[in-house]
């Protein structure tokens, strides 16, 4: 027999929050799931996963994560421009990659290679990449400098010089600030913030979701601000004959920083 799927009010979500805040040390009765945090919070709000069934639910999300987390969560998936031109696989990848990891292994070819790279817009990576903010231009362009690179990757670079050269990228990958706020205003939308202390003892781990906050609108000055002052990466991550996707990531904790409006809950 079907479920009936029962609407509540942001009101009563926010009840809600407040009463699993007062229950205190919740056991983590999810042990080996890495969204446990997020699942049980979900079991205990009786909701589908990451669904609020709330009046307007497609303009609401819930994003939860325990409070000492340093992994980037992802924003929005957006490939480079010029899109034509596919630079991950056509440019990045042949004439920046480097050596696979599992080169020669069952699945991988001999000469596989990889391209990844977590990169902001306030230091370089120990390859030489980093982001560049144009406000002229009216875009976030990646960037290489072989100057910047570390000793630990002289091959790597000098198989780069006899690729391609040391000097900048020929064609430049970048996202146009209209394309980051067409995709990043449609993917982000307005959501209920949730982070949870985490303690163990006698072997088991306990969450207190204890930090809510209710994020409204997101602001895309902020989130060009917040590339520019480093808190936003864009993370590469491709090898040979397969892109994983090229994603903008940010630090959890500083999620709110995107947002107009952040109200605190809890």
């Amino acid at each position: 027999m079907p479920t009936t799927l029962q609407l509540i009010t942001k009101d009563e979500l926010i009840t809600k929050f407040k009463e699993i805040e007062a229950k205190g040390w919740i056991e983590n009765y999810r042990r080996g799931n890495d969204g446990a945090v997020g699942n049980i919070l979900e079991d205990l709000l009786g909701i589908p996963e990451n669904n609020l069934p709330i009046p307007n639910a497609a303009e609401w999300e819930l994003k939860s994560q325990r409070s000492t987390t340093r992994s980037l969560t992802t924003l929005c998936h957006v490939e480079p421009s010029p899109r034509a031109a596919s630079l991950v696989p056509n440019m990045l990848l042949p004439l920046y990659g480097w050596e696979h990891r599992k080169a020669g292994m069952p699945g991988y070819a001999v000469d596989e290679k990889s391209f990844r790279s977590t990169t902001n817009a306030v230091t370089f990576t120990d390859r030489g990449f980093k982001l560049n903010v144009n406000r002229k231009e009216q875009r976030v362009e990646f960037i290489f400098d072989s100057t910047k690179c570390s000793d630990m990757h002289s091959e790597w670079l000098k198989s780069v010089e006899e690729r391609v050269g040391l000097g900048p990228f020929k064609v430049i990958p970048y996202w146009g600030f209209n394309d980051l706020y067409t995709k990043a205003g449609t993917k982000l939308l307005n959501c209920f913030y949730v982070l949870a202390d985490v303690k163990r003892e006698h072997g088991k781990e306990y969450f207190h979701y204890n930090n809510v906050l209710m994020l409204k609108r997101v602001n895309m000055d902020k989130f060009i601000n917040a590339v520019e002052d480093g808190c936003l990466y864009v993370d590469f991550d491709a090898r040979t004959g397969h892109n994983h996707g090229t994603k903008f990531r940010i630090n959890f904790k500083d999620i709110p920083k995107v947002y107009d409006e952040v109200i605190q809950i809890i």
